[in-house]
């Protein structure tokens, strides 16, 4: 059998695309992608002169927004990577963005923590601010609904990730080393940083740690056995503005960019207290840096 490809941002859904191809099961998953797509969200970037073509294979962007959302509460996107991706190179760049980046909210005339934006104005006020930071185009959002996370992870059988510091938390206790993780416990160790001599940087990468690891475990044939409850989570906790015809034009022909994935970080950076609230304040030289790396990644002049 074919190794089922997952987007690290899709974890779900691009397992789909897999499902599609091995069980023949095109209604059911074009039927859950139908509901799970947001139409009225931007189509082209402002940044681009043209719409991305997946169909051609082109380099695009995708900013995934992991979002604590609660009942009665909107939740704010706690969790903001954004991945370029190129075919032709078979590789993929993954951008964390500290969720206390001092920053200007697009369409809200104001300067605060990024990850205020979806709280303010949704997936799209997000998606605007996020651009403008890194002044490159989104062409794709996926907002998942982090308390389902955990559902996401046992529905692959769990994950095993290389713990580099011992810590405690709620009722766990994570060894450093190798170590495997359920639902609950993935959420736990994604969470925490109050303990980690790195602050957010720690939470970031433990963050990346437990979503490569589910692209592990997803592509194994067990998770494919499980798609009734893989298309539940999914239609109930995820949102996005691709297409199915995308994701599946994805699946077919960008698969081999997950041979290499480059994880970026923002390292220069200070955190300060502005007006009596903690903010972290981007360095303009590390985030110009950036900024002309995913530029070239995404073959943008």
């Amino acid at each position: 059998m074919k190794k089922k490809i997952i987007w690290i941002t899709l974890i779900s859904c691009f397992l789909l695309g897999g499902i599609v191809f091995t069980n023949g099961l095109y209604n059911e998953v074009s039927a859950t992608i139908e509901t799970i797509h947001e139409p009225e969200i931007r189509k082209v970037s402002e940044l681009r002169e043209t719409k991305v073509e997946i169909v051609k294979k082109e380099p695009f962007s995708l900013l995934l927004l992991g979002v604590d959302e609660r009942e009665a509460d909107v939740g704010r996107s706690d969790t903001i990577i954004v991945l370029t991706v190129n075919p032709s190179t078979s590789s993929m760049k993954m951008l964390s963005i500290p969720r206390d980046t001092y920053t200007e909210i697009i369409g809200k005339n104001k300067i605060d923590k990024i990850n205020h934006a979806y709280a303010f104005g949704g997936i799209e006020m997000a998606l605007h601010s996020v651009e403008n930071l890194l002044n490159i185009p989104i062409d794709y959002v996926v907002k998942v609904n982090m308390e389902s996370f955990l559902e996401i992870v046992d529905t692959v059988g769990g994950v095993t990730v290389e713990n580099t510091s011992a810590f405690e938390v709620s009722d766990y206790t994570f060894n450093e080393g190798s170590i495997h993780l359920n639902g609950e416990q993935a959420l736990d160790y994604v969470r925490m940083r109050m303990d980690d001599p790195q602050g957010d940087f720690g939470r970031q990468a433990r963050q990346k740690q437990v979503l490569q690891a589910v692209l592990k475990e997803g592509a194994s044939i067990n998770s494919l056995l499980n798609y009734k409850e893989l298309l539940s989570i999914v239609e109930r906790d995820i949102r996005t503005n691709m297409t199915f015809d995308q994701m599946v034009d994805i699946q077919k022909g960008y698969k081999n960019a997950l041979n290499q994935v480059d994880t970026l970080s923002f390292q220069q950076g200070e955190g300060k207290r502005i007006d009596g609230i903690w903010y972290y304040v981007m360095d303009d030289t590390e985030l110009s840096q950036i900024t002309l790396e995913m530029k070239k990644h995404l073959e943008l002049k």
